[in-house]
């Protein structure tokens, strides 16, 4: 990967390609997703809103401030040539 990648970009969606390939059609909720990439909740927040924005992220928000994210067809396109076939 280039020097120039967030490195927190890549922790979101190698815990999101990871989520895909470990529980198919199963968004991960956004505490276990910040937990398992070792960023704070405000960080993920910005990351996945960036994600969102780019069209390789899905993300659901409650009312509670709860919520879950998961890859677009894109983002798995993205994640498979990054990461390869498995996470």
């Amino acid at each position: 990967m280039s020097d120039d990648i967030d490195p927190a970009l890549v922790a979101v969606l190698a815990q999101l390609w990871r989520a895909r390939t470990e529980t198919p059609g199963r968004a991960w909720s956004l505490s276990k997703l910040a937990k398992q990439s070792g960023l704070p909740m405000s960080a993920l927040r910005r990351q996945l809103t960036g994600l969102v924005e780019g069209g390789l992220v899905e993300m659901q928000m409650s009312e509670e401030g709860t919520g879950s994210a998961w890859l677009t067809e894109e983002g798995v396109e993205l994640c498979r040539a990054v990461f390869g076939e498995d996470a």
